[in-house]
């Protein structure tokens, strides 16, 4: 094994304490960075030692294997910030909640929606996180990245993107897609709140979208966040469902349905397989009850999809990303 100057590579780290699922085997290898220079390394100890690699923040969105990860997991821990005016300079690395406080103490609005979502903001433009209507799409200007190249074809340049190039779509991005960049830091743009508007004013703002997400979420188990993408159902598919489920029309918004009506109408909430359960509060939630296995959660998001497949017509695509399998 080719070692790498100094970056504290280790061995077979478990995924339980990283990730919010609390589900997955180990990592083979699993290194934190904090900078460019250590991203390199890393990349450059892989690559040496012909492994493949797995980038992550705050370990949200990912069902991991009970295999866990053979090869190389960088995690970003990169946090620097800086506000100034109404632009905010942000690493990947930095938790994507203290971003949203920081964002009021500054008199900043533009990301009320994201309080009490998990993860990095690297996480969260990777994934295009949204709620409420919004994402993060709305105030990205800019993303400074490493593209993935291996030494003899030019190694590691740093550059930027701009909000075009990202490639933003729901809950998408060309760093989700392409799985060829690694996000250092991001631009965003906020709006100032009117003068006179108190940061007492927007934090209740904030503490109404946390209620909403208390009520509306089993957060008392481990989770990975939403498991599907909501679906845009159009045509005659969209006409026999609501020919049927007339009471949907109060629902829909643009013809996207949400994964929860499906499965609450196939009666399919609080069912279990081992120690996972689909919640019984959110029916696009799946839980750890305490000793879930990777296995357990993908049969119960293979139920899903073929109860809804068979009794709507409709595929449902998965929102968490797969790691190991």
């Amino acid at each position: 094994m080719k070692d790498v100057k100094s970056l504290n590579i280790q061995k077979n780290i478990s995924f339980l304490k990283y990730t919010t699922f609390k589900i997955g085997g180990p990592a083979k290898f699993f290194c934190v960075v904090e900078n460019v220079d250590e991203i390199k390394e890393a990349l450059e100890f892989a690559e040496k030692n012909k492994l493949d690699i797995f980038i992550f923040g705050g370990g949200s969105n990912i069902l991991v294997s009970d295999k866990g990860f053979d090869g190389l997991v960088i995690k970003i821990n990169n946090q620097k910030l800086e506000i100034k005016n109404n632009e905010i300079n942000v690493e990947g690395g930095f938790p994507f909640s203290k971003l949203v406080s920081e964002s009021v103490k500054n008199n900043l609005t533009g990301l009320e929606w994201a309080a009490g979502i998990p993860g990095t903001v690297g996480g969260a433009i990777c994934n295009n996180a949204g709620a409420h209507g919004k994402s993060i799409q709305d105030i990205i200007e800019k993303v400074e990245i490493i593209e993935i190249v291996p030494l003899d074809k030019g190694g590691w340049g740093v550059r930027k993107l701009t909000n075009q190039e990202c490639s933003f779509s729901y809950r998408n991005s060309i760093f989700k897609s392409e799985k060829k960049y690694i996000i250092l830091s991001a631009i965003l743009k906020c709006g100032i709140y009117p003068l006179g508007f108190q940061e007492d004013e927007s934090r209740k703002i904030i503490s109404g979208y946390l209620e909403t997400r208390k009520q509306k979420q089993s957060l008392e188990y481990p989770s990975a966040g939403s498991v599907f993408k909501n679906p845009e159902i159009e045509g005659e598919i969209l006409d026999k469902i609501l020919i049927k489920y007339p009471e949907l029309k109060e629902i829909i918004k643009d013809n996207i349905v949400p994964v929860g009506w499906f499965v609450e109408e196939l009666g399919l909430k609080g069912k279990k397989i081992g120690g996972a359960m689909i919640s019984e509060k959110h029916g696009n939630f799946i839980v750890n009850t305490g000793s879930a296995k990777a296995e357990d959660v993908v049969i119960l998001i293979s139920l899903i999809k073929q109860k809804v497949r068979n009794r709507f017509g409709v595929q449902l695509q998965e929102e968490i990303e797969y790691v190991g399998f």
